[in-house]
């Protein structure tokens, strides 16, 4: 569960740069309150002694709207979805049949996730982040947070846009752990009914609470 959350999003800091990357993100916020697209996730692990770094490859899409509600649905190796509603986080892996169940306050803090979706705006952010504009790269502005609590399994994160479009997200976690997500095809504002935000685990389906 908590690789899982962790790696919804991953990271590399930067000493300086222009405030495009901050404007970026504050119009991000005010202008888009939901969100839907399709992503591709690379996580590589820290190299062991006397081997190389292990990476594992993902896919599926992404939706959300602010405050405080996401939906990840991994399809690609495996079938999983992550939903948060507002009040719980859920995390159904298909394979196993198996949910987890956890509040979601608890959960997300200052996750990847809280960046995206959870704070209603920028002066929330900055009230858990340390955030700063990175220099450009790939063609996208860039902002750097780090997060205020100490106690976290997050180190950073870097946010990438092209304009306002949300683009990329690359996370660094406390074990050395690297994640990059890259969205493709965003649609913001779309309607999003509130069913998307929704989850009932499936009959048979061995719940657990945390």
């Amino acid at each position: 569960m908590k690789k899982l959350v962790t790696a919804i999003v991953i990271a590399a800091s930067a000493p300086w740069a222009s405030a495009d990357g901050l404007k970026s993100l504050e119009s991000f916020m005010k202008s888009t309150q939901t969100g839907r697209a399709d992503f591709t996730q690379v996580v590589t692990s820290p190299a062991k002694e006397g081997q190389t770094a292990r990476t594992k490859n993902s896919s599926g899409s992404f939706e959300f709207q602010r405050p405080g509600r996401f939906k990840f649905v991994y399809r690609k190796p495996f079938e999983q979805t992550i939903v948060a509603d507002g009040q719980t986080l859920w995390l159904h892996d298909v394979d196993l049949n198996q949910v987890t169940q956890r509040a979601q306050a608890q959960a997300l803090g200052t996750t990847p996730a809280a960046l995206l979706a959870s704070a209603p705006d920028l002066s929330a952010l900055k009230a858990d982040f340390t955030l700063e504009s990175a220099p450009d790269a790939d063609g996208l502005q860039w902002v750097l947070a780090r997060p205020k609590a100490k106690d976290g399994q997050l180190q950073s994160v870097r946010v990438g846009f092209a304009g306002e479009q949300l683009a990329a997200l690359d996370i660094l976690d406390s074990f050395g752990q690297r994640s990059a997500i890259r969205f493709s095809g965003m649609q913001a504002n779309p309607p999003l009914p509130a069913s998307t935000f929704q989850f009932k685990p499936p009959a048979g389906a061995d719940v657990v609470k945390q």
